[in-house]
């Protein structure tokens, strides 16, 4: 008797040779609407033009604190009346900088790093997150340097 080597070749042929089996007829109708509207994920670029119109020179406008930030901001927000989360300071800068965004697609998050200008010359930095299938994009967190 002789032995055949393994073939992956003909076992993925075999695999293709199976029939389908569907989901329920609904079911499927139902998930396709669903899968397409979460189908676009924010890029680099995306991100990058949002962190930059959203901070702008001195900080987020009244209407974008209200519409495109997340709760988790937003509550961390009313738990620290004094500071301002989206900042990570008490007051307005005299500039703000966004750095390069990274995106990490299986995570599902971008991020960049914002610079802070302030007075005499210091700076400050901390991290911004944005949810790549925030729809609208809004900033998702923000976490201080320290």
């Amino acid at each position: 008797m002789r032995l055949m080597p393994y073939r992956p070749r003909a076992l993925l042929l075999t695999l293709l040779a199976l029939p389908v089996l569907s989901a329920a007829p609904g079911l499927a109708a139902e998930a396709a609407p669903a899968a397409a509207a979460h189908r676009h994920a924010h890029s680099a670029a995306e991100i990058g033009r949002f962190l930059t119109s959203f901070y702008g020179v001195h900080g987020p406008t009244g209407y974008y604190r209200e519409h495109r930030v997340s709760q988790v901001l937003k509550d961390k927000q009313t738990g620290s009346p004094d500071a301002d989360v989206l900042l990570c300071a008490q007051n307005a800068p005299q500039d703000v900088g966004i750095g390069p965004v990274t995106v990490a697609r299986s995570a599902g998050v971008g991020w960049a790093t914002v610079t802070t200008h302030w007075a005499a010359g210091a700076t400050d930095t901390f991290t911004a997150y944005v949810r790549l299938d925030s729809l609208p994009i809004r900033l998702d967190d923000v976490i201080c340097a320290g």
